[in-house]
């Protein structure tokens, strides 16, 4: 039940993400829009640590900045700046492509983290892995269709996109050896809010109006889905999280039908079906790792 509430909250918080996005794409400038989403979050963390160490005397938030050390610091700045990159190109995609599109090609991530990992951390290369990478490779073709169209410049910046979420997610397993997940989140915002503004001042609009809803909107839904998702994984095994959080696909395509009047096609549901068993297949050997790990 738990799990289903979790998965249910971080479903939901990805979805209205999405249309916070698609809402404001044109309005703000992208750049700009992830600066106040990182102010939004900034405050909102900020109190959450004031009322936690001022009611609940939890020890482990007390001195949460001066945790890190220098190495570590570097390891945020850098996994903050993909994060950022892979933001702009997500938000990007959402305003020029049918939000299925955007959330299909999102399901790429684990196949570049597998790669990322492999290069980067030395992690064995198997069979598993190959099977999973060709795939989503399989996937990616069944959704941008090569030679039967053109391959449109918003799809390849929306691959680059989850690109960037690979090597962002990567260093979030490095990091989250040593920090807390509210370390992890402060840090997102303090480096990527002066990142967000120095990019967007120069053409800088004060939002107006319903413009603020959603930009509180977006602030507050990606930080619920990434505290949803991770205490998901509290319930479940990595497995099940992959195959319920693939529930975004048609979920997303859904609203993009309804409310946008986008069209639903089936290489969508192909590419996405072929993403999500390689994916599947992927982490196969993880599961087996945390398996023998628990035998010994």
């Amino acid at each position: 039940m738990a799990l289903f509430l979790w998965m249910t909250g971080a479903l939901a918080s990805f979805c209205i993400l999405a249309i916070g996005a698609r809402e404001l794409s044109g309005e703000l400038s992208i750049a700009q829009s992830l600066a106040i989403r990182s102010a939004i979050g900034l405050v909102f963390l900020s109190c959450v640590y004031f009322i936690r160490s001022l009611f609940f005397k939890d020890k482990r938030l007390k001195g949460v900045l001066n945790q890190p050390r220098h190495q570590v610091v570097k390891l945020h700045f850098f996994r903050n700046v993909f994060h950022f990159l892979a933001q702009y190109g997500w938000f990007f995609g959402i305003g020029l492509l049918p939000l299925a599109e955007v959330f299909a090609l999102e399901f790429t991530v684990p196949i570049w983290t597998l790669l990322i990992a492999s290069f980067f951390l030395n992690e064995k290369v198997t069979a598993n892995k190959l099977i999973a990478i060709f795939l989503g490779t399989l996937g990616v073709i069944a959704i941008v269709q090569p030679g039967y169209a053109l391959i449109d410049y918003a799809a390849i910046v929306v691959l680059g996109s989850a690109i960037c979420f690979a090597i962002s997610h990567t260093t979030t397993k490095s990091l989250s050896k040593t920090e807390s997940p509210l370390t992890i989140l402060l840090f997102m915002c303090l480096i990527q809010l002066p990142i967000g503004l120095a990019l967007s001042l120069s053409g800088w609009i004060w939002p107006q109006g319903e413009q603020w809803l959603w930009l509180v909107v977006i602030g507050l839904s990606a930080l619920s889905a990434h505290f949803c998702l991770a205490k998901a994984m509290q319930y479940a095994e990595v497995t099940t999280i992959i195959t319920l959080d693939f529930l975004r696909l048609p979920l997303i395509a859904m609203i993009g039908v309804i409310f946008y009047h986008e069209a639903f096609e089936l290489p969508l549901l192909i590419g996405g079906g072929l993403m999500l068993i390689g994916n599947l297949i992927g982490i196969r050997d993880l599961t087996k790792k945390k398996t023998k790990a628990k035998n010994k």
